[in-house]
C-alpha cells in the first residue's frame, strides 16, 4: 500500500534530519511519553478494561507500572548508555583511542500483542527512543480499543513523523512487513513469528522475536505447597491466563498431586471469592475465537476443578486438569488460557527428561527447599528466563534480559537490554599520523623475524596493574625502537 511507503519514508527522512540523535531530544520524547502515561491513565485503563475486562488497580500494576519504571531507569541511565566504552588495547595500538560507539540502527518496526496491548508496545518503544531511532508502532488489532487509543494518542506527546502509529489488520501488517526496516521487534506466537522473520529476511533486516511456547512448572516434595501453589496460581490465572510466561503446566510426584489442587483451589477461592465470575480481578478472554479454542482443549480430559465457560462473555473459569496425558491435545500448543494441566513424574530425571523433550520454552519454573535440586534444573535444561519458588518475576528485574531461545525466540530486551537491541555498537580506532616506523611489522616485505615480533607484541598477556601498565609503556617505547631496526635492515 502507498499508505505503507509514505509512513515509512516519511519516518526515515525524519531519522535522517538527525534531529533524534541528539540526548537532549531523546530525552524530551522520553519525557513527553511519561507525561502522556500520566495525563492519560484513565483513558488507558478504561481501553484495557474493554479489551480484556481488566480492573483499573490491575491493569496500572500489569501495564502501567512497569512502563513508568522502564522510562525512569532510562531517563536516568541515558547518558551512560550512550557514552562511548573504551576497551583494551595491545602494544601496537596502545597509543591509539579505541572505543566502542552505540549508535542508533535507523528506522525499526514495534509490532505488539493483544494481551498486554499497551506495556507491549510501549516497553519496547522506550529502549527504540533511547537509542536514537525512528520507530512505526503496530499496535495488535484484536486489542482494539487499546490500538486505536494508542493511535490517538502518541502523535499529541511524540514527534509524529518519527514515531508513527500503524493500525489494521493482517493485510495492513502484511504490507507494511514489505518495506525495509533496519530492525523488528515481534511480540505474539511462533507461527506469526516465522512470517515476520521471513519478510525481515528479503531486506536481511535483524529480529528480536519475542515468542511464547509451554512453560513447565515442576513441584518438588521437599516445599512449602501451600506457598508454591499460592504463587502458581497468581502467576497462572492472572490476565485469565493469558500471559506469555504463564505456567503452561504442572509436573509433580503422584503422591502431591492431590495436595496441589486442593492448594489451588484454595488459593483461588482466597484470590477470587466464591463466584469468580463477578471478581473484578479475574479477567475474560480476549475473543470468541480464542476462547472457542481454549474450550477445545477442554474436551476428554479429566477436570478436577472449574470448567465452566460462558461464550457470551468470553468467560473461562480457572480450571485444573489432572492425570493428563503427554500426548493430549492440551500439552501440543500453549495454551494461553486459564487451564492448568498437572502431569505427574516419579523423580527430578524423568522431569528434566519430559523439559528436554519439547520445544525451549520461553520460561522455566521450579519449586523446591533443595537449592542443589534447583541448580541441576537450571544447568541441565534451557529457556528463555527461569524463577525459582515463583513465577514470573524474573522478567521483573530491570538489570536482566528478557527474551527467548529457540521456538520461544530470540533476542532480548528490557532496560538496557532494550537499548542495545536497538543500537548498533560501532567499533571505533582513532589513529595519528606519527610513529610510522613501528607500523613496518605489518608492512611488505615480510619475514621471520617480523613474524616473531608481532607475537611477541599481540600475543603478550600481562596482569593487571599498575606495574603491568608501566611495562605496556616500555614495550611500547622498544616496540617502535624493534620496528625501526627491522625497517633498517
Amino acid at each position: 500500500m502507498e499508505r505503507m511507503q509514505r509512513v515509512v519514508g516519511q519516518a526515515r527522512a525524519a531519522f535522517r534530519s538527525g534531529r533524534c540523535r541528539s540526548l537532549e531530544f531523546r530525552l524530551q520524547q522520553l519525557k513527553g511519553l511519561e507525561r502522556m502515561v500520566r495525563e492519560r491513565e484513565q483513558e488507558i485503563l478504561a481501553a484495557i478494561h474493554a479489551d480484556l475486562h481488566k480492573s483499573g488497580p490491575n491493569a496500572f500494576n500489569h501495564e502501567i507500572l512497569g512502563l513508568l519504571g522502564e522510562l525512569a531507569l532510562a531517563m536516568d541511565k541515558l547518558k551512560s548508555w550512550a557514552a562511548p566504552q573504551p576497551v583494551k588495547k595491545n602494544l601496537l595500538t596502545l597509543r591509539d583511542e579505541a572505543y566502542i560507539c552505540p549508535e542508533p540502527l535507523g528506522v525499526v518496526l514495534i509490532i505488539g500483542a493483544w494481551n498486554y496491548p499497551f506495556l507491549l508496545v510501549m516497553q519496547p518503544l522506550v529502549g527504540a527512543i533511547a537509542a536514537g531511532n525512528a520507530a512505526v508502532v503496530k499496535p495488535s488489532e484484536i486489542s482494539e480499543n487499546t490500538a486505536q487509543l494508542v493511535a490517538d494518542l502518541l502523535p499529541q506527546y511524540l514527534d509524529p513523523e518519527l514515531y508513527p502509529v500503524v493500525t489494521g489488520g493482517v493485510p495492513e501488517t502484511t504490507e507494511l512487513l514489505k518495506e525495509r526496516f533496519d530492525h523488528i521487534l515481534y511480540t505474539g506466537n511462533s507461527a506469526v513469528g516465522k512470517i515476520v522473520m521471513a519478510a525481515a529476511a528479503k531486506h536481511l533486516t535483524p529480529v528480536t522475536l519475542e515468542l511464547g511456547g509451554k512453560s513447565p512448572c515442576y513441584i518438588d516434595k521437599d516445599c512449602d505447597l501451600t506457598v508454591a501453589c499460592r504463587r502458581i496460581t497468581w502467576g497462572k490465572y492472572m490476565n485469565c491466563g493469558q500471559t506469555c510466561i504463564a505456567p503452561d503446566y504442572i509436573l509433580c510426584d503422584p503422591s502431591i498431586q492431590s495436595k496441589v489442587v486442593e492448594n489451588i483451589k484454595a488459593t483461588l477461592q482466597e484470590f477470587y471469592g466464591e463466584d469468580v465470575k463477578s471478581s473484578p480481578d479475574y479477567e475474560r478472554i480476549v475473543n470468541k475465537r480464542h476462547f472457542q479454542r481454549i474450550v477445545g482443549l477442554l474436551k476428554g480430559q479429566k477436570i478436577a476443578h472449574g470448567g465452566e465457560a460462558d461464550e457470551a462473555t468470553c468467560f473461562i473459569a480457572p480450571t485444573i486438569l489432572t492425570d493428563v496425558s503427554p500426548e493430549s491435545k492440551v500439552m501440543e500448543e500453549e495454551i494461553f488460557g486459564p487451564v492448568l494441566p498437572i502431569l505427574t513424574v516419579k523423580s527430578v530425571d524423568e522431569a528434566i527428561e519430559f523439559i528436554n523433550c519439547r520445544e525451549k520454552p520461553l520460561a522455566l519454573y521450579v519449586f523446591s527447599n533443595n537449592k542443589k535440586l534447583i541448580r541441576r534444573v537450571i544447568s541441565e535444561t534451557s529457556s528463555g528466563g527461569m524463577t525459582a519458588n515463583d513465577v514470573l518475576m524474573h522478567s521483573l528485574v530491570p538489570h536482566m534480559p528478557f527474551g527467548g531461545v529457540g521456538n520461544s525466540g530470540m533476542g532480548a530486551y528490557h532496560g538496557k537490554y532494550s537499548f542495545d537491541t536497538f543500537s548498533h555498537r560501532r567499533a571505533c580506532l582513532i589513529k595519528d599520523l606519527k610513529m610510522e616506523s613501528t607500523n613496518k611489522l605489518r608492512y611488505p616485505p615480510g619475514s621471520q623475524k617480523k613474524v616473531d615480533l608481532a607475537k611477541f607484541f599481540l600475543l603478550k598477556r600481562f596482569n593487571k596493574g599498575r606495574v603491568a601498565l608501566v611495562i605496556l609503556a616500555v614495550l611500547g617505547i622498544v616496540a617502535a625502537v624493534v620496528a625501526k631496526m627491522v625497517s633498517a635492515g
